[in-house]
């Protein structure tokens, strides 16, 4: 038998992650920028390695809840086969948006965060990959509100 409250609190944990996932990478690549900018260059970088690392540090466990939900999801709603092709879609999406932290976060994060005198660039090359997760993430959100039967 079938729990609805179970499956409402499935969805609202897999709703948060999400919106921890791509809000949380909008505020660290894009919304904090300016901030920082008004701090001095080597304030500046301590703040945003510490932004950054606490933001990707929280996504370790989110990335794993969000795929594990959605997942659930899918199966008590039938399987992939039953979903809608935007559903499919959101689920490919996701999968990529996953890669994406993992080569983010085990590549240039790594090495800025081993930097003893960390460049602008490098900076820069992790910003420039959150952002395009985000943008994966927006398409998921337009994806999930197109699907229709989710």
């Amino acid at each position: 038998m079938s729990n609805p409250f179970l499956w409402s609190v499935i969805l609202a944990l897999h709703l948060l992650c999400m919106a921890y996932w791509i809000g949380g990478g909008l505020y660290a690549a894009i919304v904090s920028r300016s901030t920082v900018a008004l701090l001095e260059p080597a304030q500046r970088q301590n703040v945003q390695i510490q932004l950054i690392g606490r933001y990707f540090r929280a996504l370790l466990h989110v990335i794993p809840t969000a795929l594990i939900t959605g997942w659930l999801l899918v199966i008590h709603m039938g399987g992939f086969g039953a979903m809608s092709l935007p559903i499919n879609i959101m689920q490919g999406l996701a999968l990529i948006m996953a890669l994406l932290f993992a080569s983010i976060y085990f590549g240039p994060f790594q090495s800025l965060r081993r930097a003893i005198r960390p460049q602008p660039s490098q900076f820069d090359k992790v910003r420039k990959r959150v952002i395009l997760m985000v943008a994966i993430g927006v398409l998921i959100v337009f994806c999930a509100a197109t699907g229709g039967n989710v």
